[in-house]
């Protein structure tokens, strides 16, 4: 793996689009740190801070020019890996034209490392069983990844629990470490795309004091993290307790808004529309996000299989940290904190297991 040393992120940015990449950072918007197109690192949150908590998200100003100084967003990866609606196909006049998969080529900037183990979780569902999808497929391909090792983690991060950051370790073709004193930025290749990338664009070699402050900005991230879960035995644990009274508990104060499913970086649940135009000629299908939190989400006979918010929530929290594990062989949690920042009652997962276990 190669390590290099550029002053600003303005030649990688110019290098991408050259290349015909999109290239999508984060921006500040409505109140946020937002994913969106950049053309240029000017337009990169240099300076900006946020507070993270149960329920509560704020945009803060930060005392340096770090461009990377907060931690996970409301977007993911996963707005870009499966979008949150997708047209499926198009009937006109009785003939069916199917919708051609989209997958413009997009250079991802800011990938946290505990959304790379969540883009790893939905390779699993979406390409590793028996029936891969391949609009899926199309978008990962044409996808580049550029990483960025975690320096500043939220009141709500508990990647290190889950074991998924917060320093890149794989699943990038670059990845990032922000330094400061003189600020720079360490990059690391992942991939033959990334070296040729890296290649291109105006850098140094990194000298041994370069490597050294990034494993530390790393170290210290790691004993940073505002909340942990203890996963030992965890899938078992959790299996046993289908009748804990605390399902009932948690379930007075959801809402079953379906924040956490939206905001989650794995959950992969949708369903499709259909509509009409006015005049009836035109019908069109279309895939779009769902949540195991609505109540028609699972339906036998026409009634819910789940119609309390207690066994939806027990649903939910257990094929996150149990379950899932039977079906694709992993953990359907990355730490990411998102689900308890976004929560508009506060409900914080990590305390939730704690009183279940």
């Amino acid at each position: 793996m190669n390590t290099v040393v550029t002053e600003s992120l303005e030649p990688l940015i110019a290098e991408l689009r050259s290349r015909g990449f999109t290239v999508v950072g984060p921006t500040t918007r409505d109140g946020a740190i937002r994913f969106a197109e950049i053309s240029c690192s000017a337009q990169l949150p240099a300076g900006r801070g946020d507070e993270q908590r149960p329920g509560r998200y704020r945009l803060t100003e930060r005392h340096d020019d770090l461009v990377f100084g907060f931690a996970a967003s409301p977007d993911s990866a996963k707005r870009y890996t499966q979008p949150p609606r997708q047209p499926l196909l198009r009937m006109r006049e009785g003939t069916v034209e199917e919708a051609e998969a989209q997958a413009p080529r997009i250079a991802l900037l800011g990938v946290r490392a505990c959304d790379l183990a969540a883009i790893a979780v939905q390779d699993r569902v979406f390409l590793g069983g028996r029936h891969p999808d391949p609009a899926y497929r199309k978008r990962r391909e044409a996808m580049l990844l550029i990483a960025v090792n975690c320096a500043v983690p939220g009141g709500t991060c508990f990647c290190v629990s889950m074991g998924t950051g917060p320093k890149a370790t794989t699943g990038f073709d670059l990845a990032l470490t922000e330094l400061s004193d003189p600020h720079r930025f360490l990059i690391e290749t992942g991939s033959g795309r990334g070296a040729e990338i890296v290649t291109a664009i105006s850098h140094r070699p990194a000298t041994g004091d370069d490597v050294v402050a990034a494993e530390e900005v790393s170290r210290v991230a790691a004993t940073r993290m505002g909340r942990q879960v203890d996963t030992d035995g965890i899938q078992e644990r959790l299996a046993g307790a289908h009748d804990s009274p605390r399902w009932a508990e948690v379930a007075s104060r959801c809402l079953a808004c379906t924040n956490c499913t939206m905001v989650c970086p794995t959950c992969f649940c949708t369903t499709v529309e259909d509509a009409t135009d006015f005049t009836g000629g035109v019908a069109e299908r279309t895939e779009v996000w769902d949540s195991c939190f609505t109540l028609d989400f699972s339906e036998v006979g026409g009634s819910s299989v789940r119609g309390s918010g207690s066994a939806r929530y027990r649903q939910w929290l257990t094929h996150k940290f149990s379950t899932w594990f039977d079906q694709f062989g992993m953990s359907g949690c990355v730490g990411c904190g998102r689900c308890i920042t976004w929560c508009p009652t506060g409900i914080d997962v990590t305390e939730e297991l704690g009183c279940i276990l």
